[in-house]
């Protein structure tokens, strides 16, 4: 039987949409997308896959905790083996934490430059290498246990230039961390990815 996921969104869905055209009805069916953002390009990226949206705008609840009530209720409504967070621009409470198994991918070699703007910050650190995480999403932001780490060297990249790899690796950093949470693969890796192009 195959595994059921939901997927978190907040903006573009470019890695909602990696998942649905590699992984979904293959190795895993996409129950449904859930995002905080009703102008998100992503919903309709969902929608052309004919998979279930959401939209829970964040603005409309009182706090944070009355949110993730809300969500943990949508989430646990498709029963899913697990959820992704692919660009969920939203901090958790422990509510969330304590009742969904979760993956969240971030755009740095964790535990550097954790929260927003990592992208940037590990550009610009003095590291010869940056890269991506996958990590289980627990209470401490960006400090879940690390599923899937991917490198890549600086030397010679402007910023346009790493950014780029950065988001294309991102997408089969997260892909991995799936398919290991889920058990459709090996263990946890870390890979360096020097000449990735």
């Amino acid at each position: 039987m195959m595994k059921r996921v939901v997927v978190l969104f907040s903006g573009t869905g470019s890695n909602l949409e990696y998942i649905l055209r590699n992984m979904h009805g293959r190795q895993l069916q996409v129950v449904a997308a859930i995002c905080n953002n009703p102008s998100a390009k992503g919903i309709e990226i969902a929608r052309r896959f004919s998979v279930p949206v959401s939209i829970l705008d964040h603005r409309d609840f009182t706090d944070r905790e009355s949110y993730d009530r809300r969500l943990v209720e949508e989430i646990e409504s498709y029963n899913p083996d697990l959820t992704v967070l692919a660009g969920f621009m939203r901090i958790l409470t422990s509510f969330f934490t304590e009742r969904i198994r979760a993956v969240n991918l971030h755009p740095s070699l964790l535990p550097r430059h954790r929260g927003l703007h990592a992208i940037e910050r590990s550009y610009e650190d003095d590291s010869p290498v940056g890269g991506v995480t996958v990590h289980m999403v627990s209470a401490q932001l960006d400090g879940g246990e690390i599923v899937v780490q991917k490198e890549i060297s600086k030397e010679g990249l402007d910023y346009q230039s790493y950014y780029e790899k950065i988001r294309t690796i991102e997408k089969e950093a997260l892909a991995e961390g799936i398919r290991i949470v889920l058990g459709l693969e090996g263990e946890k890796s870390f890979q360096k990815v020097v000449d990735y192009e």
